[in-house]
């Protein structure tokens, strides 16, 4: 599958290359729920972008809103605990997640879930992933955005202000304490033009 990418002016490098977590800022976001953002934490992200879009066995799927069947406006694919992830960068990247959250987590990031945002067509509703341990515990899901900017939203979940952050080209952001639970994030369709953009999602145990 192909998609057009229009490279990054800042990530100019075929070597893909994971930077130090240290760099990383943390928001308090309220409710006990946090975010920690670090941009540009891999270096030659447009490479892999290519290489998942071109390699990775995307799947569609439909899903049944109201009285009919429809689309899911992204593409999917998932990896579970003991399956091979489709780039060897990928698995550096959880282990060293795993290892930088280690104290707070408890338990290592074991998952990785992919999301293939072809153009500004593509979303995914107001959500937190409170399917399993997330609706009753506190945990962290870590995303890795490679390919085009897109925004992601935060909202919390008793009304109030919304956070914006774009992410694309090697970003990380980590959305950790109750955040799942009293707060909902989205990726919203965009009418500007928009790139291509793969979202890998790193998950603990019973986590969706």
């Amino acid at each position: 599958m192909s998609t057009h990418l229009q490279a990054s002016l800042f990530d100019q490098t075929d070597q893909l290359r994971l930077g130090p977590l240290d760099g990383i800022r943390r928001t308090e976001l309220g409710f006990g729920a946090w975010l920690d953002v670090l941009p540009g934490w891999l270096a030659g992200s447009d490479a892999l972008f290519e290489q998942l879009a071109a390699e990775v066995p995307w799947r569609a799927e439909r899903r049944k809103m109201y009285d009919q069947v429809v689309d899911v406006p992204r593409l999917l694919a998932f990896f579970g605990r003991d399956d091979v992830l489709p780039h060897p960068v990928l698995s550096e990247a959880r282990e060293a997640l795993s290892a930088h959250y280690a104290d707070e987590l408890g338990e290592p990031f074991t998952t990785a879930g992919l999301c293939y945002y072809r153009d500004g067509r593509d979303s995914v509703a107001w959500h937190g992933d409170r399917i399993g341990r997330g609706a009753r515990e506190d945990t962290m899901v870590a995303i890795l955005s490679v390919g085009a900017p897109r925004d992601l939203l935060l909202r919390p979940m008793r009304g109030g202000d919304s956070v914006r952050r774009p992410l694309g080209h090697g970003d990380l952001v980590v959305m950790g304490g109750s955040c799942q639970r009293t707060w909902e994030h989205c990726v919203p369709k965009t009418a500007r033009a928009a790139g291509p953009r793969i979202s890998v999602q790193f998950r603990p145990d019973g986590v969706h």
